[in-house]
């Protein structure tokens, strides 16, 4: 991560990535000293009520930051109330979508201001234990987020009677064993409760039956992290920036062919080219943009003429067949083999897969073998249509979006590069005829 960047519209302070976070909000006393810290838990603690804090979240129309773009405050209000169970807040800190580093920024320079948006959700949502899961691989942000969970705990930030409000809450980081899959929310749920990571059916949601059974809200690192920044300054603070149905600002984690990769806070209907080209400085080759992969490795690709003068907001990337996903930019130019490049997703996504539901679990398998096929000069015409077909009998028919995940950005790519994919068949239907 060599590039820690905002870009904002009219200039406007950054939200998440201010230059203090950029130094580094590691200990208790520098979150409080330079980053405002716990002013926002204090405030909701003593002026607010759940409800209340409830309210400036959705007038805040804060999407969530790890894929699906739902509005949190809309998801909250999902979990009921008076249930006699214990209500659970599980942030998801698993971030395993190749290409997205983001959430491992926050992890490291801001610990404490996840600790605080997470104590402010729990009181909102009526929790009294929260979670905080992490991948194995996140040792080093495992042991920055467990300090400040300890230095909040002894500052009474933490634990019983918070800030004398008697409200009590406590945080458990729960590390998992770096399956993908463990990302998807209810896989994730099976994961702490000490059982395969595999997805639940739904209905019913985990708002409603999650952890151990009980009324359980899951958010992203990102996500939370807003949450402080919002209740100091008011929903309508917050919905100021961006658009009106794509606010505030977006962290991206820009890589490949870039000049300048990173990790980018941008506001919300910002063009690509004023991410792409005015902060990342444009291709690292010095070849042109031939396409990216907008929200991650599971987002399908784009063209980049596509992106020319499009802003960069939920509906715009919707209206192009794609999705911003968790804001992992993956960009190509023009030297790199798109067939190649999606034979390397592919097989990540087959190795990735719990095996759960046959058509993602033999569609992956199959969509590696054609696609190897080709690239070893073997294939023919009729792969290209069958890589589609297998591609279309995957999405929509798991339990989980995984599936929608490998197979979409497979079938996008053959239709839109079909040219490079020919051009690999046509090579060895020559060599077949010599």
């Amino acid at each position: 991560m060599s590039a820690d960047v905002y870009r904002g519209v009219e200039n406007r302070e950054p939200i998440l990535m201010t230059p203090e976070a950029v130094e580094g909000l590691v200990t208790l006393e520098e979150y409080r000293s330079k980053g405002a810290g716990y002013t926002a838990l204090e405030k909701a603690l003593k002026t607010m009520t759940p409800e209340e804090v409830h309210e400036e979240v959705k007038t805040s129309n804060l999407r969530g930051r790890g894929g699906a773009g739902f509005p949190a405050g809309v998801k909250w209000g999902f979990a009921p109330k008076d249930t006699g169970k214990p209500t659970y807040l599980v942030c998801n800190g698993d971030e395993g979508e190749p290409g997205t580093f983001k959430d491992r920024w926050l992890l490291r320079q801001t610990p404490h201001r996840l600790v605080e948006g997470v104590l402010i959700t729990s009181y909102a949502i009526g929790c009294n234990q929260a979670f905080i899961y992490l991948r194995q691989e996140f040792d080093r942000e495992a042991v920055r987020i467990r300090s400040a969970i300890e230095e909040a705990r002894e500052s009474n930030l933490l634990g019983k009677d918070i800030l004398g409000s008697g409200w009590d809450c406590e945080i458990t980081v729960f590390m998992g064993a770096g399956a993908y899959i463990c990302g998807e929310e209810t896989a994730l749920l099976n994961s702490i409760e000490g059982k395969r990571g595999m997805p639940r059916v739904r209905p019913p949601f985990p708002a409603i039956v999650g952890l151990y059974g009980c009324p359980t809200i899951i958010n992203n690192v990102e996500t939370l992290s807003n949450i402080p920044a919002i209740i100091n300054n008011g929903g309508a603070w917050y919905a100021s920036y961006g658009t009106e149905k794509s606010t505030g600002t977006r962290l991206f984690s820009v890589s490949g062919r870039i000049a300048n990769p990173g990790v980018y806070e941008v506001e919300m209907g910002v063009t690509w080219s004023a991410l792409l080209d005015d902060l990342c400085g444009g291709p690292s080759r010095e070849k042109p943009f031939k396409a990216l992969y907008p929200g991650g490795s599971s987002t399908p690709i784009l063209k980049a003429s596509e992106i020319d003068d499009v802003i960069m907001t939920h509906e715009a990337a919707f209206e192009l067949g794609t999705f911003l996903g968790s804001g992992a930019t993956i960009v190509l130019d023009e030297d790199d083999d798109i067939v190649d490049v999606v034979l390397n997703l592919a097989t990540f996504y087959k190795h990735e897969s719990c095996g759960q539901c046959t058509p993602c679990r033999e569609g992956c398998r199959w969509m590696v073998e054609i696609l190897q096929r080709i690239a070893d000069g073997l294939g023919t015409m009729d792969d290209l249509d069958l890589l589609i077909d297998v591609a279309d009998h995957i999405c929509g028919n798991t339990i989980c979006a995984f599936g929608d995940g490998a197979a979409g950005p497979v079938a996008t790519a053959v239709k839109k590069f079909r040219s490079e994919f020919e051009a690999r068949v046509a090579v060895s239907t020559a060599r077949g005829s010599e």
